[in-house]
């Protein structure tokens, strides 16, 4: 270390420290990999001033910083055009300046087009690692500097591992930032003709959408044609035909979120219920952070081998990205994507059912994930323990070139290195490793029984749904009150029949980060426990912390404040903690797959004390030692089979009056 310091003046509108490649290995309990969102922009900055690519460096949104250095420091600004100067003097971009010692660097708003710049330090940034990385996540507070944006009085030690002499980009080398971009998807997981009609998939990729403007590090909404749906509704997973049975999100996903596409960014959600037609390709995902409200936005469909040759040629302009030679051609980041993929269903294989055994599909999800689902479209959790037998082979196994595995409801998601390990190659493994699974019927699984609180109907549910109503949409069929909604689609006589079924049941925890940090998807173990909502179209924009919801079949407890789309019950405990303070938090998360959560009722202030209590480590969460066997569950349905029947069909009854009532009043047509 140099002991160079940095102070900050004025942070600007939204600073914060970024490294490349972020947080990784954390997807499976909802950690994102945050990072820069403009990764080439950062990656090039970096490489001006001698740097690591993944050096931690400063990213701007909008504007940048007014910064004060102690020492003399050698920056580069790259990405979007903003105004930099030393002591009033003005300096390009893209080329190493020296800033002499007690010198104040300003650097201005951009006027576009782009929105977010990099500025690199020689030597990099050095803060506190949180999970193995310096990135800033600011909607779960950690990484960076105390995990938010820079505000006046921040100092920040600047280090000393650099890797070549500074050096500023040839010309033609910069990215070039536009206002109507193409970015390049391949099409998947979830593509024509289960999920979408070709009408539907055609009119995604024809479309010039408009970039939303709340659009953030987490997602990039976009403004455009209604999807053209290929089926009603997702069953068991919600009313609506976007909504899914929770599975894991490749980074760069466009998820329909009800009708409305939202790329999803670095800071984007881990684990969701919604439908992904397509993905944008590993090296077009920079382009994700320079998109300005209303900026358009064409998608392009790659094949695999285009991502493949732009993934290889992207690497070797970045190994000669400041070699003093002008480039005799355009760098890869500067060609328009050409589009010769194809739209088809995204099936890469398929292993079909019989003689006992269960279909297996693995889908396209870009060029560095592939989706295992098992089994038909319903949740079964027979299915859910086919995924986990897999996930624990894939750890076992499968682990050079591997960068994450995140298992769903009845999926497992894969990411690949895309060197080491290709989508392809992983296919030929798992499709090899079906002979070593063993039998889940008999097999024990450990069950923990987790008893939480939950403060029913709680003030801060309220609240989200009035910010709901005022800023997103009024006239939603689940506002002014979520229970209601609940009871009423349920087919229930009362409210207090919703309060009840929350209360007896036992919720088996199917999958962490379902809404980030730790937060589980879970479902109850007696079907006639199972409450059936739809999830909010289009989704709210703030959900408080630890808001507990139902969507599809499916409860979850949000690990952070943020967006969100289940139906509200009430508010509980955290089930992250940073700090990993207090019983039974052993790491930042709660709970493991597979626990089983009980709640016991709490008024709302006394939430707020046991909330209190927990922050300073002094919250004790009842854990009992428990397991589940399959087998044993399937002889507790067949002992109910007839009392469970009546239950579905009086549900599935009101279900259907509540899709004749939406068709009816045009929410379909929203």
């Amino acid at each position: 270390m140099t002991g160079a310091r940095l102070e900050v003046v004025d942070g600007g509108p939204f600073t914060t420290v970024q490294d490349v490649p972020g947080r990784v290995g954390y997807w499976r309990v909802g950690v994102p990999p945050n990072g820069p969102m403009d990764d080439l922009g950062h990656r090039l900055a970096n490489r001006v001033v001698g740097n690591h690519a993944g050096a931690a460096a400063l990213e701007l949104t909008g504007a940048g910083p007014t910064l004060r250095f102690a020492a003399p420091a050698v920056i580069a600004l790259g990405g979007a055009p903003m105004p930099l100067s030393i002591d009033g003097e003005q300096r390009p971009p893209w080329t190493p300046v020296q800033v002499p010692a007690g010198a104040t660097v300003t650097i201005g708003t951009t006027a576009g087009p782009g929105l977010r710049a990099a500025l690199a330090v020689r030597g990099g940034l050095l803060t506190e690692p949180f999970l193995g990385s310096r990135s800033t996540f600011t909607l779960g507070r950690f990484g960076g500097h105390e995990g938010r944006p820079l505000i006046a009085g921040d100092v920040l030690a600047i280090g000393d591992d650099v890797l070549t002499a500074p050096a500023e980009l040839p010309p033609g080398m910069a990215p070039e930032l536009q206002t109507a971009w193409r970015v390049g998807v391949m099409i998947g997981p979830h593509s024509t003709p289960e999920f979408l009609t070709p009408a539907g998939i055609d009119a995604l990729l024809r479309a010039d959408w408009t970039v939303h403007f709340n659009s953030a590090r987490t997602g990039v909404r976009l403004i455009g044609p209604r999807p053209g749906w290929a089926r009603l509704d997702g069953g068991d997973a919600g009313l609506h035909p976007s909504n899914i049975h929770d599975t894991g999100y490749a980074i760069g996903a466009i998820d329909l979120t009800g009708d409305m596409p939202v790329i999803l960014g670095p800071d984007g959600p881990s684990l969701g219920g919604f439908v992904c037609p397509a993905v944008v390709i590993a090296a077009e995902r920079w382009k994700l952070g320079q998109l300005r409200p209303g900026d358009t936005v064409r998608l392009v469909p790659w094949s695999p081998a285009e991502a493949t040759d732009a993934d290889r040629r992207r690497a070797d302009w970045l190994a000669r990205a400041t070699d003093p030679v002008e480039p005799l051609a355009r760098p890869v980041w500067n060609l328009a994507p050409r589009g010769l993929g194809t739209v088809d269903d995204a099936v890469l294989a398929r292993t079909p059912a019989g003689d006992g055994a269960t279909e297996i599909t693995y889908r396209r999800a870009g060029d560095r994930f592939l989706l295992v689902e098992y089994g038909p479209m319903t949740l079964d959790l027979e299915l859910r323990l086919r995924v986990h037998s897999l996930d624990t082979w894939v750890a076992a196994n499968l682990t050079d070139g591997l960068v994450d595995a995140t298992p769903g409801v009845r999926s497992l998601l894969l990411q690949v290195d895309g060197e080491r390990l290709t989508v392809e190659r992983a296919i030929a493994a798992l499709r090899l490793a079906e002979a070593e699974m063993p039998d889940v019927a008999e097999q024990p699984f450990t069950s923990r029984v987790v008893h939480l609180p939950l403060s029913w109907d709680d003030p801060a549910t309220r609240e989200a749904i009035q910010r709901y109503m005022h800023g997103v949409r009024a006239d939603a069929p689940w506002c002014p009150w979520n229970i209601e909604f609940i009871r009423r689609i349920n087919g229930l006589d009362s409210v207090d029949d919703v309060r009840r079924i929350v209360f007896d049941a036992s919720y088996l925890v199917l999958g962490l980060g379902d809404v980030y940090l730790g937060a589980p998807v879970a479902t109850p173990l007696d079907p006639r426990h199972r409450l059936v909502t739809t999830k909010y179209n289009p989704a709210r924009t703030w959900t408080a912390e630890n808001s507990v919801g139902i969507g599809g079949a499916y409860l979850c407890i949000y690990g952070m404040e943020g967006p969100g789309g289940y139906q509200f019950v009430g508010r509980t405990v955290q089930v992250w903690n940073r700090a990993s303070r207090g019983p039974h938090f052993e790491q930042p998360w709660l709970l493991r797959p597979f626990d089983q959560l009980r709640w016991f009722e709490v008024e709302a202030d006394e939430l707020l004390e046991m909330r209190v209590a927990q922050e300073r480590g002094e919250l004790d969460i009842k854990i009992e030692e428990s397991e589940f066997r399959l087998r044993d569950h399937q002889r507790f349905l067949a002992d109910n089979a007839d009392d469970i029947s009546r239950f579905r069909s009086t549900q599935q009854a009101a279900f259907e009056a509540e899709r004749r009532r939406w068709e009816r009043d045009g929410e379909f047509s929203r």
